[in-house]
């Protein structure tokens, strides 16, 4: 299982304006999917700037990643911007259905792109001990980190995929990315969204985080989940759930997912409708 996503997206629509931002990540994207049929991978999906494969082998996902890091690496800059993307794998079973895949090895992978800085790959000790010889030479264990739900220690390893005295770093200098967190207003109330809560449910149900009383609203009608440094909103409702990114056009999610960036408003069923329900997001 292997997640890719390109590094520091939202500093390029900063930047770029979103049309050339757009067009950057999705030039990227190409190149990482590129990446994964080549050796054999399948992208179960994409989700903004990220993408999630799997592979029958852990020797297939380290060479996808390496490849997938030399492709990135030698598009040009973009409006003077380097483009870069950071990659985590974890060889192991999982749960597909329904065209996704679940379970602890789909996690454990997510946490280790999580690790990832900008042009590095990571992996696990344990998905390092099944690839080939020759390829655990291009590894090296950088640390052992303590992970939720693990009784022992993982051991993180990063993959060399290319000799460069950027990639010279001491033990212990991969970190968790900066703790992302996201501010939620509804009706008056503010709640944050952050590694201490990760999963908003968003829904007519009383037992939901976030109660809309709008009838158009299904009871379940959508959850925010926090992705390592990332907010993602998933609709799972009848009627659709809308968003409107600050200066932008409203467009609608049905059954969709859409990482949420910046600030904006999402209404529910319906389109925005000036003095009806709506809740409000910040990232940052």
């Amino acid at each position: 299982m292997l997640f890719a996503d390109v590094s520091g997206s939202t500093r390029l629509y900063e930047k770029l304006g979103d049309k050339e931002a757009l067009h950057a990540v999705e030039r990227c994207i190409n190149r990482m999917t590129r990446a994964t049929e080549q050796f054999h991978g399948r992208v179960i999906k994409t989700i903004g700037d990220e993408v999630m494969a799997v592979f029958d082998s852990a020797e297939e996902g380290m060479d996808a990643a390496s490849s997938m890091q030399q492709r990135v690496d030698d598009l040009p800059p973009v409006s003077g911007i380097r483009l870069a993307i950071r990659v985590g794998f974890h060889f192991g079973p999982a749960i597909e259905d329904a065209k996704d895949v679940f379970g602890d090895t789909v996690n454990m992978a997510a946490r280790m792109a999580g690790l990832a800085k900008a042009g590095q790959i990571i992996t696990t000790g344990e998905t390092v001990g099944l690839l080939p010889a020759l390829l655990q030479q291009s590894t090296r264990e950088i640390d052992a980190l303590s992970i939720k739900g693990k009784a022992e220690d993982v051991r993180v390893c990063e993959v060399l995929w290319q000799e460069s005295d950027d990639l010279t770093m001491k033990s212990g200098s991969v970190a968790p990315a900066a703790a992302a967190r996201m501010v939620v207003r509804h009706g008056g109330e503010e709640q944050v969204l952050d590694a201490g809560h990760s999963v908003f449910v968003l829904g007519r149900d009383a037992a939901s985080d976030v109660i809309i009383n709008d009838r158009r609203a299904s009871r379940s009608h959508a959850r925010i989940e926090r992705r390592r440094d990332k907010f993602v909103l998933i609709d799972q409702s009848t009627n659709g759930t809308y968003v409107t990114f600050a200066g932008e056009v409203e467009f609608a999610l049905k059954r969709e997912e859409v990482i949420l960036r910046s600030k904006g408003h999402i209404s529910f069923g319906h389109a925005y409708d000036a003095g009806g329900e709506v809740v409000e997001f910040q990232v940052g």
